[in-house]
């Protein structure tokens, strides 16, 4: 296929169609995307790095987007296993993967599943593990209700909920900050194609899933890349214990930079990408 198609489905073993964009050729790079958003979340990376010579893959992952809406699935086993699936399906190699947040999740799940052997490089941005929820094990995570409370407010008003989140979201919560209504509005629209089951389920999935073990497995070259304003993911629990659980892992904090750096912090997030599967 080699970036012949814009875009494309593939059909998992349960039935679920699994929507994917796949353009240029080169080196693949392929891109697990945040909650509750989809693949056109890395429209800005994707632009820039096909036209720096490289084939670049992001999928809408089951009960997102334009994939398939099923009941069940909505876990981090299940859904590394669909993007292994599509994998396999393309013939990738010598991939880079790049997880922002719950993606990131998924990308080392990905890994300790299915190995590295397709895999040269991973990069974690914003990423949910090691653990987002509070445990004894895990004194620095977040307590139980802090979700119990998202999934209450998916339940009650799902709209509004997600106009709320995507305010700390992106940082424009702080002093001075410069609101873009554009980035805002594009969270609603696209956090709205998902379904409200997948919405729900994948709540547990990027909170309650523990990744510890996962990453140690992640024996390729690895960036993590986060900010130091992080309100959704603290950089504290999430990208520095990451970093050092990876066996040869490197930490870029982008001091006072939101959870967003996909779209906040594009052109830089877009080159240190460049950079690193250059590197």
């Amino acid at each position: 296929m080699n970036g012949a198609t814009a875009k494309a489905y593939f059909t998992t073993q349960d039935g679920t169609q699994i929507y994917y964009k796949d353009w240029g050729a080169g080196q693949p790079i392929v891109f697990s995307h945040a909650w509750p958003l989809n693949a056109d979340a890395w429209d800005s990376q994707m632009m820039f790095l096909a036209e720096h010579g490289y084939r670049v893959i992001a999928h809408d992952r089951r009960g997102h987007g334009r994939s398939s809406q099923p009941w069940n699935g909505n876990d981090m086993n299940t859904c590394a296993d669909d993007l292994a699936g599509l994998i396999e399906a393309l013939d990738l190699n010598t991939m880079m993967m790049v997880g922002h947040s719950a993606g990131g999740g998924e990308v080392v799940r990905y890994i300790a599943r299915h190995g590295t052997k397709r895999v040269a490089k991973a990069v974690l941005i914003a990423a949910v593990p090691p653990l987002m929820l509070k445990t004894e094990a895990n004194p620095g995570g977040l307590p139980m209700a802090v979700f119990d409370g998202m999934r209450e407010a998916v339940c009650n008003d799902r709209s509004q909920f997600l106009k709320d989140v995507a305010v700390p979201l992106f940082g424009f919560n702080r002093p001075n900050a410069k609101v873009s209504q554009g980035m805002l509005d594009a969270f609603w629209r696209i956090g709205m194609q998902t379904s409200i089951k997948g919405v729900y389920d994948c709540i547990k999935a990027f909170s309650e899933t523990d990744f510890t073990e996962d990453l140690k497995q992640v024996t390729v070259p690895a960036l993590v890349l986060q900010g130091g304003d992080d309100q959704m993911v603290p950089l504290a629990n999430s990208g520095v214990p990451s970093a050092k659980l990876m066996p040869t892992a490197r930490l870029k904090i982008y001091q006072g930079a939101s959870h967003g750096l996909p779209t906040t912090h594009a052109d830089r997030v877009n080159a240190d990408l460049l950079a690193f599967i250059q590197s």
